[in-house]
């Protein structure tokens, strides 16, 4: 058995290949480490791309395009290591990456996903907007970073380089124990895009598992390859996922005051974007809601289980607070600033 498998999902994503494999490949091919190109039924020819300049590299063809959640689950199905890293093609590692990942989680056997430190690759003193050193949720269910708050990035001096607990281990660099990966259902194939990390995460938490972030390890991620964070259908998917998660996962004594804030929250959101002429945008969140209450009765089943099989009621690393409100009413832009008297 391989200790670690790094799996690339593509689609159609040749140019990205031909930029950012090579120092995937350079970094991280080993006796113990191996390299895995899983293809999400690409109509581009990075197949042939690979098989013409990699050819001894693992390569998995999908019969079609899965998305993200069940392009990996499906990938990882079919790998047999210890540890798999998702990573994303547009992902630029450092020489020696991976070690320190591996090393700290095969001397805490309890941590069953960490991340890496991730830094902008257009902007590289900068952290990365979708990642960063490590994500956090507030209570609401509004996800922000150590080195990153809503629309603030911090340049990178250092000041997280501690390895820490946190609530989710970013999708464009996630390393986790394949066993744990299978046990908890991987990620949630109804999400197809985003905001499936997370919840792998807080079921990972909630089952008495722990996150961690490992600044040791630093990657560089161009993020925004598919699709902007701007983008409508992003919008969309977004909300609709964020609040499957929430519906999945939160616990009867929250539930219905996460939700009632949450509508509120988003409905502030709603007439800020129709406020600023981003209608595409606006119906995008409409939309999201609508959605989530046509898929709401397809999710009772995960919802029971996740409360089943809870052994954490209380999560350390979830922001018992509003992210929102202390951004914009108390002015804190930085992780710290959050924790600061």
């Amino acid at each position: 058995m391989t200790k670690a498998s790094v799996v690339i999902l593509n689609w159609n994503g040749k140019k990205l290949l031909e930029q950012f494999l090579p120092s995937v490949v350079a970094h991280t091919q080993s006796d113990e480490y191996r390299v895995v190109v899983a293809d999400n039924g690409s109509t581009d020819d990075s197949v042939e791309f690979l098989k013409a300049n990699y050819p001894d590299l693992s390569l998995i063809l999908l019969d079609k395009n899965y998305g993200f959640a069940d392009g990996y689950n499906k990938a990882i199905q079919q790998v047999d290591s210890e540890y798999v890293v998702l990573l994303n093609s547009d992902v630029e590692t450092t020489e020696n990456w991976l070690d320190p990942l591996i090393q700290y989680m095969d001397a805490h056997p309890h941590v069953a996903a960490v991340q890496p430190k991730i830094r902008a690759y257009h902007h590289q003193k900068l952290f990365e907007y979708a990642g960063a050193a490590g994500g956090f949720l507030d209570r609401y269910g509004y996800p922000f970073c150590r080195g990153r708050i809503l629309e603030i990035v911090e340049e990178d001096l250092g000041q997280y380089d501690v390895v820490l607990p946190v609530f989710w281990a970013t999708g464009a660099a996630l390393c986790i124990r394949r066993k744990e990966y299978m046990e908890v259902g991987g990620l949630d194939a109804g999400f197809f895009a985003h905001m499936e990390e997370i919840d792998l995460c807080w079921r990972l938490q909630a089952r008495g598992h722990v996150v961690m972030c490992i600044p040791a390890s630093v990657v560089y991620h161009v993020g925004g390859a598919s699709l902007s964070k701007d983008n409508p259908k992003k919008m969309y998917l977004n909300f609709r996922n964020n609040l499957l998660m929430l519906y999945k996962n939160v616990p009867k004594s929250d539930f219905l005051s996460t939700f009632l804030m949450r509508f509120l929250f988003d409905f502030l959101a709603y007439l800020h974007l129709i406020q600023k002429g981003a209608f595409k945008s606006a119906r995008a969140v409409v939309d999201a809601y609508r959605d989530f209450l046509k898929m709401r009765p397809t999710y009772k089943a995960s919802r029971r289980e996740n409360m089943n099989k809870t052994t954490v009621k209380k999560i350390g690393t979830l922001y018992r607070k509003s992210i929102l409100l202390q951004f914009y009413l108390n002015k804190k832009r930085t992780y710290h600033s959050l924790y600061s008297k």
